[in-house]
């Protein structure tokens, strides 16, 4: 007699059997569990963008605990807070030093549409100067919506394809 246990365990009998799949799944399961965040503070919801890496919310259990100072060195730019015209510029210059594939999650109303500074100064909304893939609603949000966008970018990143057609004309 066999418990449904022991049909879950490992099975020696098919140690060695080849798992087939496509690349582009396999690279963006990787990239999709093992992103690397460059947070860009620049307000009152840079709080919360800290208080996601610490225990009571751990950002690790996703893969992104690897918060990078080092555009060179990230993936995901997390914009959080409000982008001023006169930091727009730097924004946007840190996200073009980041390498490929990169991806951005606004947090945040300021982040997302200027919130409530209808200003000469602020920029409404940095989806007027970077491609945003996730849009993080609330003033300031909560930790756990972060976490939300960062699972929807992950479902984002894998169904993207990885290796771009070959031309064969």
């Amino acid at each position: 007699m066999v418990s449904a246990h022991n049909e879950l365990t490992y099975d020696s009998k098919i140690e060695g059997d080849v798992i087939v799949t496509r690349a582009d799944a396999v690279i963006n399961w990787i990239r999709s569990n093992s992103m690397w965040p460059m947070p860009m503070g620049l307000a009152c919801c840079a709080i919360e963008l800290m208080a996601v890496a610490a225990s009571r919310f751990d950002i690790a259990r996703f893969g992104a605990e690897v918060m990078r100072f080092s555009p060179k060195q990230s993936d995901c730019m997390i914009v959080s807070g409000t982008v001023t015209y006169k930091m727009s510029s730097a924004v946007r210059r840190i996200y073009d030093q980041m390498a490929e594939p990169k991806w951005v999650i606004a947090m945040g109303a300021c982040a997302s549409t200027g919130g409530m500074y209808r200003s000469y100064a602020v920029l409404q909304g940095v989806d007027r100067i970077l491609p945003v893939d996730v849009y993080v609603s609330g003033c300031p949000p909560r930790p756990e919506a972060l976490l939300d966008a960062l699972v929807k970018l992950q479902d984002k990143v894998k169904r993207e394809r990885s290796f771009s057609k070959l031309n064969t004309a």
